[in-house]
Formats: C-alpha cells, sequence, structure tokens
C-alpha cells in the first residue's frame, strides 16, 4: 500500500503487508485457525510489550463475549460470530507502527448515527480503556 512503511515503490505491498496476505490465505485453506489455542499461540509470538497488551485484550474480549469464537484472521487475534469477525488486534510490531490497534468490522453493532469509529490506536491500557474496551466489546456482539 502506498504511504506504509516499508513499502518500496508506492502502490506495492510492504513484506509485512505480503506476510499478512499469506497467512490469510493459509487460514482460509484450512491451516490451524480457530479456537483458543490458536489465538494464545499468536499472543506468544509477539514481542513482550505487545504480548503483554495482548493477554489482557484477549482477557477482557473473552470475558464481555463468552459467545465470540477466537480465531486468527489475517494472522491476527480475531473473534467471530458464525465465521464472521466481529473484533481484532494487532500488534504494534506487524506493520511496525507505534501502537496496537483495536478492530472492528461491520458485523459489529457499533453503529451509531451516521459515523462512528471501527478502529482505535491502544497504546496502554489503564483501568477506564479496559471498561471502555469491555463496553465497546459488549456492544458489538449486540
Amino acid at each position: 500500500m502506498a504511504g506504509k512503511k516499508g513499502a518500496k515503490k508506492a502502490g506495492r505491498f510492504s513484506d509485512a503487508e505480503k506476510a499478512a496476505m499469506k497467512e490469510r490465505v493459509r487460514e482460509m485453506k484450512g491451516g490451524k485457525t480457530e479456537g483458543e489455542g490458536a489465538v494464545l499461540a499468536k499472543i506468544a509470538e509477539m514481542p513482550p510489550a505487545d504480548r503483554k497488551m495482548a493477554e489482557r485484550l484477549h482477557a477482557i474480549i473473552r470475558a464481555n463475549a463468552p459467545g465470540l469464537t477466537p480465531r486468527t484472521w489475517y494472522g491476527m487475534p480475531a473473534y467471530a460470530n458464525d465465521g464472521k469477525v466481529v473484533c481484532f488486534f494487532r500488534g504494534a510490531s506487524k506493520f511496525k507502527e507505534r501502537y496496537m490497534t483495536l478492530g472492528f468490522n461491520e458485523d459489529a453493532k457499533l453503529d451509531e448515527g451516521n459515523m462512528w469509529a471501527v478502529a482505535f490506536a491502544v497504546t496502554g491500557l489503564s483501568a477506564a480503556d479496559e471498561e471502555k474496551i469491555a463496553g465497546l466489546v459488549r456492544k458489538a456482539v449486540g
């Protein structure tokens, strides 16, 4: 993608983006992508700073939306309802960003008027941040 760190020329995918797409192809071909074990394995692969926040995000999502199925999506921890990813997160290290991303897909029930946020930059997790995320997750699953 143009403008992404690591992309050599405008209009080309970076190595990290290509790797994520290859992971998605493996997932679609039936690789081990579903279940708590698959998500925990992805979290375990993260560098320590990402891993610590990822473990908390995983716990918050599981506690507030126990009906969602943990799985991987483009190599990221994700949580699905009837096979459709509702929310996901990716470590800052995945695309060499300065923040972790918590995102929600179109099946998340976050609609609020004509405009609403579907992704959040996360640089730390205070108790207030954790409660805000818990509320978003509960709202996302309706």
